[in-house]
């Protein structure tokens, strides 16, 4: 594992942290369970028929102690939840409907952590990003000033790390999504100890083109600077004018960033994904996430082709963000 994760768990460990995996019963998540618990990293809660979980955690050599284990079918403070999952729907969901709801196992950990009871949710692993993200939103909700959540990816390589977002979640975003997705990526990027120096990304630098899509992003930088004043923040940039300090001198001698840029905000979902994925096979760079922002708690979406170490990683930056957030 690399050193970027060990600082996390350094980070994590001993601070009575709790995360919770909806999908109790799969190999990979009771693996990784097994291994933040015996490293009392954080407390595990797995989600499921308690027999189930613990016949398959021997199948495969996993220990369940220090492990939490949780029945949605029969959890003795079902009605507590009910109860706050009715008001916090605001009469979009009537009792009954929250009763069968909350058998779900992403819409009963979600609620978990809204109540405090665990500080962040892993899933994904047998479930689709919808079926993660949605509680989420109906639940969590998003920050105070944030309207969208945003998928951001740390890329590391050797010693260096860089912040792309948003590589996952907002197909189309507008100049006030843009800024928001460059507020938040600076968050994420101090979470992994990098001093976030965000650059706003086009295919045009300071001007040098001019385009509803060149607009829309120099308007986000003056929105996004309005948010945060002290943040070290401009654009639109090409590229290489936010990441090569000769070309910033050509390019735009008069900015903030010259060449050093650290987080790269994409102008749309489709350069984010394209970006990240070049970055990764074509630079060899470890693609960590995506990692959820702007929520008012912590839930991450694995892939359902994910692995153990997926998994063991995923909630290691889980754990953080609570720490931020």
């Amino acid at each position: 594992m690399s050193e970027l994760f060990t600082q996390l768990e350094a980070k994590i460990k001993g601070k009575g942290l709790r995360i919770v995996f909806p999908e109790g019963t799969d190999e990979r998540i009771l693996s990784a369970a097994s291994r933040l618990a015996a490293n009392r990293i954080v407390t595990p809660i797995l989600l499921g028929e308690k027999q189930a979980i613990e016949t398959k955690a021997k199948e495969i050599g996993a220990l369940v102690d220090g492990i939490e284990i949780l029945n949605p079918l029969d959890y003795g403070e079902i009605e507590k939840l009910v109860a706050a999952f009715v008001e916090r729907r605001r009469g979009k969901v009537d009792e009954n409907g929250a009763k069968k709801l909350l058998q779900d196992v992403n819409y009963f950990g979600t609620m978990l952590v809204y109540l405090k009871k665990a500080d962040g949710l892993v899933s994904g692993a047998a479930h689709s990003t919808a079926d993660t993200v949605r509680p989420a939103l109906q639940i969590i909700k998003t920050k105070e000033g944030i309207r969208k959540t945003s998928g951001a990816f740390v890329m590391v390589r050797g010693e260096e790390k860089y912040v792309f977002a948003d590589c996952a979640i907002t197909i189309s975003p507008d100049a006030q999504d843009l800024a928001e997705i460059a507020i938040e990526s600076a968050k994420t990027a101090r979470m992994f100890d990098i001093d976030p120096k965000v650059a706003l990304l086009s295919f045009s630098t300071k001007g040098s083109a001019k385009s509803e899509e060149t607009e829309k992003v120099v308007e986000a930088v003056q929105i996004a600077k309005q948010m945060d004043p002290s943040l070290r923040l401009d654009g639109e940039f090409q590229f290489d004018a936010a990441f090569v300090p000769e070309v910033a001198k050509k390019k735009a001698p008069d900015s903030i960033i010259q060449g050093d840029g650290n987080v790269f905000v994409f102008p749309s979902l489709e350069a984010g994904n394209i970006g990240y994925k070049i970055a990764q096979r074509l630079g060899n760079f470890e693609a960590v996430g995506p990692i959820l922002q702007g929520l008012n708690a912590p839930v991450n979406d694995l892939s359902r082709g994910c692995n153990e170490e997926d998994v063991y990683k995923l909630a290691l930056i889980t754990a953080a963000q609570s720490l931020t957030d």
